[in-house]
């Protein structure tokens, strides 16, 4: 008896010059985990694009069942029991999430929509799910984390056969993680096949059955992942040994340098007299669950949101910001925790984003010089080591990782003093990260502040000198990174909750 429910053939897809996916042949288990691994651009997404209608291949084919399949579009692969959750959240942000819920597929009742079955049924499948939300919440006013928990519940809503989760726990917290795999593996129980598409060789190793690695949009390593080995998947990934996961963290923070002081907000969410200092030079670490405030401090300290109570002291010096140009006079940089929504503009290019942030440096007798602008983009191509064809492309056309290496080099081309990161490792392989983390530690060592925002507990463990932990948007404690551990960080997560 066969058990394969998706079968990939010959499947080749290109984009002009460039051969995004050469010749990959790759099978899907009925009740199976399969993880799909690989570099940023090494064409995980754009195959499974492939498959769901997003894309058309160049060669190749698709079997699900056995028959021959070829979706034209994502509505048909939907009717077809194969969804698909993408890395990038794409919302109507405005409306509730039962109206998210449903969008494309609204219940009538006398030829007007039924609101009531719509938040009958969304409740019963949060239930379902074990989630806590609100149907009739609006999506705006949820977190990141939640509004990703919603969107992997619709996918589940479709009684799909196939679920593809690109990069889905990108923006969880342990807790969330561990709430999605129970949910992957009760599925799973039910005969449901899952694509789990991630970076995060943890995750591989905890919820899959088999793993994949892409390279160069070629099929390099398929083993099941109880013969896998971490070191050998990331020689398939990178194609080369990294001997560590994080670098040496040697760099020597030095005298105080920023403070904040009793610093509150007034609007939801409220934070609440938070105090601590970071040194010059030193990476300093935020953690806590999703909804503690990280986000909101950050953007508190970058004049996104209005400080109710409370100072910000630069260099000994009070400093108050109505807005990030006011940040930015005083040489703040910030990268956002999402790239898609306010970290970037998605309809113009690399160079355009790269150079938007710093634009009076690239001006010749007061007018824009092209060439200034395309060597600052050549520049930090270079320096972060982006995949794309040229400056000239949309942004939109890189991969999640590269898009995320642009908004990152946008920055340091105004060479801050003090770098606000939230996530700034998030849909980021493991070859990447390790060059940020270097870029990171290295920023550090020429006197630069650093404090991170990260839910990844062994990138907060592994790169930070200090960290404090937020819970229910007041500061739990503060912590010296080489004499703790994550049950510790945990315990601190938990303290007001």
């Amino acid at each position: 008896m066969n058990d394969n429910l998706l079968e990939i053939k010959n499947l080749s897809k290109s984009f002009g010059k460039n051969k995004v996916l050469s010749g990959i042949n790759i099978t899907l288990k009925k009740g199976s985990v399969l993880g799909l691994m690989g570099e940023n651009g090494a064409g995980k997404s754009t195959m499974m694009k492939c498959l769901f209608g997003i894309y058309e291949q160049d060669e190749g084919q698709f079997f699900l069942d056995g028959k021959p399949i070829d979706f034209k579009s994502p509505k048909e692969a939907l009717e077809n029991g194969v969804s698909m959750v993408h890395q990038e959240l794409n919302q109507c942000l405005d409306r509730t999430v039962m109206d998210n819920l449903f969008l494309g597929r609204y219940p009538k009742k006398f030829g007007v929509v039924d609101e009531k079955r719509m938040f009958r049924e969304s409740s019963r499948l949060f239930s379902s799910l074990k989630m806590n939300v609100n149907p009739n919440v609006i999506m705006r006013t949820m977190s990141v984390s939640q509004r990703q928990m919603v969107e992997i519940a619709k996918a589940v809503s479709y009684n799909a056969k196939i679920i593809v989760l690109d990069e889905p726990t990108s923006s969880l917290t342990e807790p969330e993680i561990n709430k999605l795999f129970a949910i992957v593996r009760d599925l799973r129980a039910k005969g449901v096949s899952f694509v789990y598409i991630s970076h995060k060789m943890d995750e591989i190793f905890q919820i899959c059955d088999e793993v994949s690695v892409l390279r160069d949009g070629n099929m390099v390593y398929q083993k099941t992942t109880l013969d896998a080995k971490m070191d050998e998947l990331i020689s398939a990934m990178v194609g080369r040994s990294l001997d560590k996961r994080f670098p040496d963290v040697d760099n020597t923070p030095g005298e105080d340098y920023l403070e904040i002081k009793n610093l509150s907000t007034k609007y939801s969410p409220q934070l609440e007299d938070i105090s601590f200092t970071v040194k010059k030079g030193e990476i300093f670490g935020l953690y806590g669950l999703v909804g503690a405030g990280r986000s909101e401090l950050l953007e508190s300290i970058f004049g996104v949101r209005t400080i109710s109570k409370g100072e910000i002291i630069l260099n000994g010096r009070s400093v108050r910001f109505s807005s990030p140009k006011d940040a930015m006079a005083y040489n703040f940089a910030m990268v956002t925790e999402e790239r898609k929504l306010n970290g970037m503009f998605g309809k113009d290019t690399i160079e355009f984003n790269t150079c938007i942030t710093n634009l009076e440096q690239y001006k010749k007798f007061g007018i824009l010089s092209s060439r200034k602008m395309r060597d600052a983009a050549n520049r930090e191509i270079k320096k972060m080591h982006t995949k794309c064809v040229s400056a000239d492309e949309l942004i939109t056309s890189l991969s999640g990782g590269n898009q995320q290496k642009v908004i990152i080099g946008k920055w340091l081309e105004r060479e801050p003093d003090i770098l606000l990161l939230d996530e700034p490792t998030r849909g980021i392989d493991v070859g990447a990260k390790y060059e940020i983390y270097q870029l990171i530690i290295q920023m550090a060592k020429e006197g630069k502040t650093i404090i991170v925002v990260s839910s990844e507990m062994p990138e907060i463990l592994g790169i930070t000198n200090r960290i404090a932990v937020m819970s229910n948007h007041r500061l739990a404690g503060i912590v010296n990174t080489n004499e703790t551990d994550q049950e510790a960080l945990l315990r601190l997560s938990d303290k007001y909750l």
